[in-house]
């Protein structure tokens, strides 16, 4: 079974060598997601809040271009820059993400200057 690169008009270009994601068989893996607008390629957003709803955005572009949705998502992982920012992005998250929960890792981590969030996503399609 081939792995095959999944790509969007509707997420970020990469900045470097790799797919927005990538499938073998039923396991799809989106790569991290910042807040950058895929129509313009600035980063959106001041505040952990904003760019986190923009990175999911982009999350989810990419699971529909290869025919998934956050219901097939199994792990989230969530990459922040700063610990005071962990109540702000799980309040955001607790709006966008649905029961039944993936399972979900936060660390904290440096990210380019002006981000704040970097979100990636692991689903298994039926």
């Amino acid at each position: 079974m081939a792995k095959v690169a999944i790509s969007t008009e509707n997420a970020p270009k990469p900045a470097a060598a790799y797919s927005p994601g990538a499938r073998k068989g039923n396991i799809l893996q989106v790569a991290g997601q910042v807040a950058v607008d895929p129509k313009t390629g600035e980063v959106v957003g001041g505040s952990v809040g904003e760019q986190a709803r923009q990175a999911f955005a982009n999350v989810e572009a990419v699971l529909e271009a290869a025919g998934s949705s956050f219901a097939d998502v199994v792990m989230v992982r969530v990459y922040l820059t700063d610990t005071a920012h962990f109540a702000e992005f799980n309040e955001v998250y607790n709006q966008l993400v649905k029961e039944p929960y993936a399972a979900r890792t936060t660390v904290y981590v440096g990210l380019p200057a002006g981000l704040l969030v970097e979100i990636d996503a692991l689903a298994v399609l039926d």
